[in-house]
């Protein structure tokens, strides 16, 4: 049961690099537990100072389901994909990470790059 769950941790760490790459951070930031946090929740809200509202035990709750639904959005993804990343997170973030999706920017704004 142990090594199943480090093949998660594994697959898990791996999707979540391919993820910040795609939104043009680098990988390893993915590694380092509390500034991978910050990393997401900026590719997700634009902000990353927002994921220490996490800490506040209802409102975090609320906080990380906005981030994983404004994650989804930023890949161009729906409501259903935010409720898949929230819930089953491991197995939605290599789903993100290995589709054909591309990174729009917070919020699923465009960012355009002259």
């Amino acid at each position: 049961m142990g090594l199943i769950a480090l093949l998660f941790y594994v697959l898990t760490v791996a999707a979540q690099w391919v993820v910040f790459q795609k939104a043009g951070i680098a990988g390893w930031k993915s590694i380092i537990p509390i500034y991978s946090s910050y990393c997401l929740f900026k590719i997700a809200w634009g902000n990353g100072w927002i994921f220490l509202a996490t800490i506040i035990p209802i409102v975090g709750v609320i906080v990380d389901f906005m981030a994983m639904y404004k994650l989804a959005k930023a890949f161009n993804k729906g409501l259903g994909f935010g409720i898949g990343l929230f819930l089953l997170r491991p197995i939605f973030y290599i789903v993100l990470a290995f589709s054909e999706d591309n990174y729009i920017g917070p919020n699923g704004n465009r960012i355009y790059v002259a």
